[in-house]
């Protein structure tokens, strides 16, 4: 109960500088609990940044937020050795990866260079300078922002950097009430730095650990690995769900059900979490003349309506 009681209390923090944006903040708390990262992609001014800040304060995580401009390089984000050419001494200078939280705004807005700086950091939990690795805090998620390809400046994420991250959320415009709120919150001075603190690093590991005790019976391990070998045959797809898309939809559904509650997994947690997971790893075919465009999420929901949902669990 107590686990659930702070999970809550986060949920009501972040709320007073986020509005409307609860199915958000509990996709990110499902990102922390399995070890995961977010890619958080929409258009400019919808309060992805605000998110970010709120999520570190009410988390009390040390947090970082790291532009990324076509001139970011990657040892801006990984850190250096720099050598003081007086006395021919070297110091390790800090990258900005060593918090435990990590904001990367606007990821897509820089080489791929750059881009794939995180990919070690991301996967294995560590950066490497100069040959000397060192451990990132723990807990440690990274929050990357990303404007949709189009817009002017992007580039687009490798797949390989795709991958790596567990969901894709997207956070869509306020309904009118909603944007009226966050005119009030703004006159109001609200700011998501000075939010209170509700849990802290260590608890956050203890929550980790009881995500990994989720029970999960074999009947739905099987429908993950069907909705999986679905989206590689088919037609529209080029790049189907990859076997690590598996093991990223389990470990989502995972956390997502200790989010509700419980210590088992319902088919029905994996059906939530099939789009934000699936989705953005998925490479469609080029769609001919007539054809009406289908997008990643639309494959993803038609192979998940279409499968028989295992029951008698």
């Amino acid at each position: 109960m107590e686990m659930e009681k702070t999970l809550q209390e986060i949920r009501e923090v972040v709320s007073r500088a986020v509005v409307g944006k609860g199915e958000a903040v509990d996709l990110i708390l499902t990102a922390l609990l399995s070890g995961g990262h977010v890619l958080i992609e929409d258009v400019p001014g919808v309060g992805k940044t605000t998110l970010a800040r709120a999520m570190a304060a009410a988390l009390g995580l040390s947090f970082r937020r790291i532009q990324f401009t076509p001139d970011l390089m990657p040892s801006d984000v990984t850190g250096f050795t720099l050598m003081d050419l007086r006395t021919g001494e070297t110091r390790r200078v800090e990258g900005a990866v060593m918090r435990q939280l990590i904001l990367a705004d606007e990821i897509n807005r820089t080489g791929p260079k750059t881009q794939s700086a995180l990919l070690e950091v991301m996967q294995e939990g560590q950066v490497t300078v100069d040959g000397e690795t060192t451990a990132v805090p723990q807990p440690f998620l990274v929050l990357a922002t990303q404007n949709p390809l189009g817009l002017a400046g992007t580039y687009p994420l490798p797949e390989a950097q795709l991958d790596r991250f567990l969901l894709c959320v997207r956070l869509g415009y306020p309904e009118p009430g909603e944007e009226m709120r966050i005119l009030d919150l703004a006159r109001g001075g609200v700011r998501p730095e000075d939010l209170p603190a509700v849990t802290d690093a260590a608890q956050i590991l203890e929550m980790r650990e009881r995500c990994r005790a989720v029970r999960c019976a074999e009947a739905v391990k099987q429908y993950i690995v069907r909705i999986s070998e679905g989206t590689r045959r088919d037609r529209n797809v080029s790049l189907g769900a990859s076997p690590r898309a598996s093991l990223m939809l389990l470990q989502a559904s995972m956390a997502w059900a200790l989010l509700q509650g419980r210590d088992y997994v319902l088919p029905d947690d994996v059906q939530r979490l099939a789009v934000p997971v699936l989705a953005h790893r998925l490479r469609l075919r080029a769609q001919g003349g007539g054809e009406r465009e289908r997008s990643a999420e639309d494959v993803v929901r038609a192979v998940v309506g279409s499968l028989r949902v295992p029951t008698g669990l």
